[in-house]
């Protein structure tokens, strides 16, 4: 082989293992091999400098890093590593980068020159798609991964064991080749779904069409539905034979993206497995958790229930859930255990006389709630004046035992005490109110720590109307305080995202050397930042996304922008639970994660997530500079 040849076929080997290289055609990759050139650059050398005119030229790094500079904003400093590419955004959208580049070690980079990126990105589909969406794109393929490391501890459950043949329900929906596309479609309709095979004179399967083929080969193709399925569907589709069991269906599932199997038998269709299929023989569900909470008759029966919520939390990290919708998903059952906690002890005591309400604070009042948490809650009541430290000494006692009782089921006590059973968390209507209104007149460092906590109530079981109230208080009562707006951004502003000047990320060197620590230098930017716009702009959502969505609105950020901060912050709240659920770097203490240990689209997508609650705290601080 030529050396060119060997050098060619040595980057290419290089590049597939990084997005969006991976996804790239192999034309597109000799291509890209052709035209660039291999670069050096001693330590400190700049590479590229915006003050001195932009050179145009891609630089993909293959081996040491480079420290980005933004010139418009001095404290936006980013270390980029092996396999990712400057300045790819600007490049693309024609503008000169803002940014001076520097290499922080001995540096060999590949470039590639404007005119010829321009050429690749007209060639490849997948190099245009990534530019588009970059960060949706590692995203993606993280999520994937993530799924597919979880997927594996499913595979305890006995029932996965079970042949396929004893999961297949229903006959499989079929067509020959030369079936037309209507008639095909005709049939997948009256059959409501949404897959049909297609098969040869002897029943093997040939291929499948989807409605995805449908809109992909058919409806943007124009083509007529008189043509053949055969012409439209996707040929050598993925199957197991029916001796093969669930274990083996998820595994296949997971190594090849697929959502569906057929299921043969010495070649023959039989039948089709989908995802959902599979999903639905793991005993725990959201439903049968409920179920079990809601009949149980006393605490002990509620642990097992508890345990189940970590179990179910697992498979719904394996199905690919929304870091949202799981931590929604989490919240719900964790109120339906606390609220049937709250049942059962109530029995015990003499306190429906008095108006009351259980408040949820914190990250269960933000409904955050991952699977390590420990209890933040209070008791606001209603009655005369006279009344209130009566009623006080009567709801502690009731209080206590409900701490107590959420300890047993899996929630510890708060360090902090910040719990219902401290005669300062249960507290009358007016008392709350005069409390909340000190900490807004005169914000003390405790005060500031205090309102973080607390000002995220959120009614969980009792007179719901006494915490809405005192909510829609704090909102009237705290947005035009500009001392008080002002400290609060000050503090959400102390704690910066661990990126490193020299390697990629800023780690550890004491307690717990090598990690971050994904809550207070990750989520808690976020938290903290959305908190504040909250209550600058009076929203009454807790959940930190849905702040952060109206919160950015509010600023006339663009849509795209926001989103981008919103996936940021969801993929660190996917790595919280991935940690804590054992997954990759996780070391014993839960939110700490060692980020050299993740894989290399890991690493990369929490650069960017850390860089974009840089930019979301830069926000905040000009919202409040004005």
């Amino acid at each position: 082989m030529p050396v060119s040849d060997m050098l060619s076929d040595a980057m290419i080997q290089f590049l597939v293992r990084y997005a969006p290289f991976s996804r790239m055609a192999r034309a597109d990759l000799e291509f890209l091999a052709e035209h660039a050139q291999l670069a050096y650059y001693p330590v400190d050398a700049v590479i590229a400098d915006a003050a001195a005119g932009d050179d145009g030229l891609l630089h993909i790094i293959y081996r040491g890093h480079v420290r980005s500079q933004n010139l418009e904003a001095s404290e936006d400093c980013v270390v980029l590593g092996p396999g990712e590419c400057f300045p790819l955004l600007n490049l693309s959208a024609g503008r000169a980068s803002a940014s001076r580049f520097v290499a922080t070690e001995d540096l060999f980079a590949y470039r590639l020159s404007r005119s010829d990126f321009d050429d690749l990105c007209n060639r490849s589909t997948a190099l245009r798609e990534y530019v588009t969406t970059a960060m949706a794109a590692v995203m993606k393929e993280s999520f994937a991964n993530a799924n597919q490391s979880l997927l594996g501890r499913t595979l305890n459950q006995s029932s996965l064991l079970e042949p396929l043949s004893s999961l297949i329900h229903r006959e499989p929906i079929w067509c020959r080749g030369d079936t037309s596309i209507q008639e095909a479609l005709a049939r997948m309709s009256r059959e409501k779904v949404g897959t049909i095979v297609v098969v040869d004179e002897g029943r093997k399967p040939l291929g499948i069409f989807t409605l995805t083929d449908l809109m992909d080969r058919v409806v943007l193709r124009r083509l007529p539905l008189t043509d053949s399925v055969a012409a439209v569907m996707t040929a050598n589709p993925a199957s197991l034979e029916e001796r093969a069991n669930a274990q083996d269906a998820i595994a296949a599932m997971a190594s090849r993206g697929l959502h569906q199997l057929l299921v043969t038998r010495e070649g023959t269709l039989t039948g089709v497995i989908s995802e959902r299929d599979l999903f639905s023989l793991q005993r725990v569900s959201i439903r049968s958790v409920l179920q079990q909470i809601r009949a149980a008759g006393d605490v002990n029966m509620l642990r097992s229930a508890a345990r189940d919520i970590g179990i179910l939390t697992d498979n719904l990290l394996a199905q690919g859930i929304a870091v949202e919708h799981l931590t929604r998903a989490m919240t719900a059952l964790n109120d339906g255990l606390s609220q049937r906690v709250l049942e059962l002890v109530q029995l015990q005591f003499s306190v429906n006389d008095i108006p009351w309400c259980w408040l949820s604070l914190g990250s269960e009042g933000r409904c955050e709630q991952t699977t390590v948490t420990d209890q933040d809650n209070a008791v606001i009541f209603d009655v005369d004046a006279d009344r209130t430290e009566d009623a006080r000494q009567r709801l502690l006692p009731f209080a206590k035992s409900v701490n107590e009782a959420l300890a047993a089921v899996g929630f510890p006590l708060c360090p902090g005490n910040i719990m219902a059973s401290n005669p300062d968390c249960c507290l009358s209507a007016s008392e709350w109110r005069g409390r909340f209104a000190s900490w807004i007149r005169e914000p003390t460092a405790q005060a500031l720590l205090n309102a973080n906590i607390f000002f995220d109530l959120r009614p969980l079981f009792g007179a719901v109307d006494l915490a809405e109230q005192l909510r829609s208080w704090v909102l009237d009562h705290s947005g035009g305080q500009r001392l008080f707006l002002g400290l609060l951004t000050d503090n959400a502003l102390q704690s910066e995202p661990p990126l490193g000047m020299i390697r990629s990320f800023r780690t550890d060197d004491d307690d717990h050397p090598g990690t971050v620590d994904l809550k207070s230098q990750g989520t808690r930017l976020f938290v903290d930042a959305a908190r504040v716009l909250a209550l600058c702009f009076g929203i009454p959502e807790t959940h930190t996304t849905q702040r952060l969505r109206q919160g950015l609105r509010r600023l006339n950020l663009p849509e795209r922008d926001s989103a981008g901060i919103i996936q940021a912050f969801e993929f660190i709240q996917l790595l919280r639970f991935r940690a804590q659920c054992g997954g990759a770097g996780a070391p014993r203490a839960p939110n700490r994660l060692d980020p050299y240990a993740l894989s290399d689209p890991d690493q990369r997508l929490l650069k960017e997530a850390f860089r974009q609650a840089r930019s979301l705290q830069a926000l905040l601080k000009q919202q409040m500079a004005r």
